[in-house]
């Protein structure tokens, strides 16, 4: 008899490609408590949906804090992050337009290790540079440049042994 294989067996069973976002970082915020509050309230107040977040605290305690907005918002977008820069004492902001998110996707991830280190060695040996990361239990999200997008699509196919 054919053995059957349990959804949870499926390690990865997608591969998505977003190039519709921008991603906006404001640089050295000061380290604090209620600062990431007051940044996001205003960009919610403002009706700035935010996606993908990322924040690393320096030894200096400065941070960047970088996320992603949908491309039709980012311009609207930055100038609410340099006014709020400004408010807060931080450097500055500025948008990268040259990105986009290449996501795997699958239930069995959670009871595989090593599918976010085969992802990210993936990205590697094709030279794409990891600039964000984002996961769930059922999916990890990298920011990279565009115009490695295609051939990351391709690369992560081919090593998850999933149809094109």
């Amino acid at each position: 008899k054919g053995e059957v294989k349990k959804m949870e067996d499926v390690m990865v069973n997608g591969v998505t490609l977003n190039r519709n976002e921008s991603k906006i970082t404001i640089c050295n915020v000061p380290d604090k408590p209620g600062i990431a509050a007051r940044i996001f309230k205003e960009l919610a107040e403002n009706g700035i949906n935010v996606d993908m977040i990322v924040q690393n605290v320096s030894h200096l305690r400065q941070t960047d804090i970088s996320f992603t907005v949908s491309k039709s918002d980012a311009a609207r977008t930055l100038k609410f992050a340099q006014r709020i820069a400004r408010k807060i004492k931080a450097a500055d902001a500025m948008q990268d337009d040259d990105i986009a998110r290449i996501s795997i996707v699958g239930v069995g991830m959670k009871s595989h290790p090593g599918v976010a280190a085969t992802m990210f060695d993936t990205l590697a040996r094709i030279k794409a540079n990891i600039e964000m990361i984002s996961t769930s239990e059922i999916s990890i999200s990298c920011i990279i440049k565009k115009k490695f997008a295609e051939k990351a699509v391709r690369a992560l196919h081919e090593k998850f042994g999933l149809a094109k």
